[in-house]
């Protein structure tokens, strides 16, 4: 099916005088520059490709996403950005085959990871003459990182209700145990002293120990899940780093790491939980001693995004292989022989209960980096308080 205006035009092409003609071109190109600027505003990407699988057309979007320019594209061949799609397979398909289109999903990794779906349909459904494929892209990399969000929050839902049931089926008894172990140690006490005795009360000891070290873990596990409402106050997170740091000297100048701490500007102060973000800078460089030997480095960057302050903890160490990382916020999942596997679900939670996020990336052999942003104090307050002007008092707070 024709265009109006190109329709009336092709109708009327042997009967123009040259005057006319270059009046109708003149719209013709108006039109084109209209659709192509309409084109380039839309966020899907559009390609159109011919026959023999070259790119005949495309909008800057599609451009943006294949990461290139889109002088760059034209002319090269489908096949160079998008692998998976059978061009040969798309030509071949009659009316009823296209009349369920073609739609498929894609991950690419340049210029940035991206998971794209892309739904292909000819040309020649639109115009019979016409033997090229129009593909229309879509970056759902958003969406399916909100499913998963939703996924680890459903994740998270279940291991809470799984800690409530621990903490009565497994806290009660505990508790009873140690109570009849102190019993049992007293009247050991009162027995003369034998072998039999000495050997029984440090069967009781180990005992105990062992209680102990089961209502431990039960704290962290707990710990690590139980919501827990931070209590927010006016604060600057350089100085909540530079405690952590201190807690942390001893064990920094044994293993003879090297840490230093850097401002990119002026940081803003944020609303937060001074004892709760101590306590997730502490996990993230932990774990960065902890992977650490003599001379190795943990660089700790502070700096104002918009909206955020983003501190980012890197260390040079082995890195994270690729088949651990989907692991690593798994409750008791951990690679150390002595770790509970529960540190980076506690700053995990941390975080998310600060309104802000939590990012990591790694390589082996070159280290890891986590990135945690936190909300801005008068970007929280701007968002909870209602449309009038802040007074005085209210602006003293922050």
């Amino acid at each position: 099916m024709k265009s109006g205006f190109l329709g009336r035009l092709m109708d009327r092409l042997d009967r123009l005088d040259p005057e006319s003609l270059q009046t109708y071109f003149r719209h013709l190109a108006q039109e084109k520059g209209l659709l192509e600027t309409i084109f380039d505003a839309i966020q899907e990407g559009l390609v159109v490709f011919d026959s023999d699988g070259r790119i005949t057309y495309l909008n800057r979007a599609a451009a943006e996403m294949m990461g290139q320019t889109v002088e760059e594209s034209i002319g090269q061949p489908i096949s160079r950005f998008l692998r998976t799609l059978d061009k040969q397979k798309l030509m071949s398909f009659d009316a009823g085959e296209w009349n369920r289109l073609v739609r498929q999903e894609m991950e690419v990794f340049y210029p940035r990871r991206r998971i794209i779906t892309f739904t292909a349909m000819p040309l020649n459904m639109v115009e019979k003459r016409a033997g090229g494929v129009l593909i229309m892209l879509r970056d759902i990399t958003r969406d399916r990182e909100q499913e998963a969000s939703l996924v680890e929050t459903e994740r998270l839902n279940a291991v809470r209700l799984l800690a409530a049931g621990v903490a009565h089926e497994i806290g009660n008894p505990l508790n009873a145990l140690n109570i009849h172990l102190q019993l049992l140690e007293r009247e050991v006490g009162a027995l003369p002293e034998t072998d039999a005795r000495a050997s029984i009360q440090e069967l009781v000891a180990v005992a105990r120990e062992e209680v102990r070290r089961l209502d431990a873990i039960l704290t962290q596990f707990l710990n690590a899940i139980r919501p827990s409402k931070p209590r927010f106050e006016p604060l600057r997170l350089e100085e909540t780093i530079q405690e952590t740091l201190t807690l942390l000297q001893p064990e920094i100048e044994n293993r003879g790491v090297n840490v230093r701490l850097e401002l990119l500007g002026t940081i803003p102060a944020i609303r937060g939980d001074r004892d709760q973000l101590k306590q997730a800078f502490f996990n993230v460089i932990k774990n960065a001693l902890d992977v650490l030997t003599t001379g190795g480095l943990v660089e700790i960057v502070l700096a104002a995004e918009d909206g955020h302050v983003a501190v980012t903890i890197r260390d040079n160490g082995p890195g994270i292989p690729p088949e651990v990382m989907g692991r690593i916020f798994e409750p008791y999942f951990t690679t150390k022989a002595t770790g509970h596997g529960l540190g980076l679900m506690i700053v995990q939670r941390i975080i998310q209960d600060h309104g802000g996020r939590l990012d990591v990336s790694s390589e082996p052999g070159q280290g890891t980096s986590f990135v945690i942003r936190i909300p801005l104090a008068e970007r929280r307050l701007r968002l909870l308080q209602s449309q009038h002007a802040p007074t005085a008092e209210e602006t003293a707070t922050l």
